[in-house]
């Protein structure tokens, strides 16, 4: 039985524009594990699919739009641009966090405005839009929310792990250190986990599709949690 309200998949569909043929995989989009049950699946897959999605269209994006830059300035434009902070962004552009489904604690507890959520959602939004309309449709969906993010910095963004290395010699931490612990998929498409750590400061574990990718973004979570960490003290 289709329960997904006819109002909330309007809102939805203006909100990526695109009429859903199967309006199920756009409600399985916006469903949080902690309303998933009988007949009702949460974002988890989509957001895998997602995440695979966005990180090849944003790399087309950039390949295609600073063609005298090098690999590795084109790798630290694209890991600032699929960071979960820039993810969570786009989701409050959208107004996504209205339409998550979740249980009433999760809702009471804040998780509805929580970045790892809106970052997950926009991304299992990105997977429903792949296997509903193609990669035209997801590709087009991400262009129209990233360009801007990516024209707004005429140079690359700094790298991260510079940034934290400095942060943590400026301050007497050890320099940071970065591990692969885990390596999975195809050749040609990896996930690779890397930790990083700054002792005193603390510890990450981040995916990514190459080594360089998760640890730069390792770094910018760590450096996320100096930010937090002076701010409290």
């Amino acid at each position: 039985m289709n329960t997904f309200d006819p109002a909330e998949r309007e809102a939805l569909e203006a909100l990526t524009g695109h009429e859903f043929g199967n309006p199920g995989l756009l409600e399985q989009a916006i469903t949080h594990r902690s309303a998933a049950g009988v007949g009702r699946h949460g974002y988890e897959r989509l957001e895998f699919l997602g995440d695979r999605v966005l990180g090849m269209a944003v790399a087309w994006m950039v390949f295609r739009s600073f063609p005298d830059e090098a690999e590795g300035k084109l790798s630290m434009r694209l890991v600032e641009l699929v960071r979960k902070e820039t993810l969570a962004d786009v989701a409050r552009h959208l107004g996504l966090g209205d339409h998550i489904v979740m249980s009433r604690g999760e809702a009471q507890g804040g998780t509805r405005d929580s970045d790892t959520v809106l970052a997950d959602v926009v991304e299992a939004l990105i997977g429903a839009l792949y296997l509903d309309g193609g990669v035209d449709t997801a590709f087009a969906f991400v262009e129209r929310h990233w360009t801007e993010r990516m024209t707004a910095h005429r140079k690359p963004p700094r790298d991260a792990k510079t940034r934290l290395q400095e942060w943590a010699l400026a301050r007497g931490y050890a320099l940071p250190s970065y591990t692969m612990v885990d390596k999975v998929g195809p050749a040609h498409a990896p996930t690779i986990t890397v930790e990083a750590v700054v002792e005193g400061l603390g510890t990450v574990s981040v995916e990514g599709p190459s080594r360089r990718v998760a640890e730069q973004e390792a770094a910018g979570q760590l450096l996320d949690m100096s930010l937090n960490k002076e701010m409290a003290s």
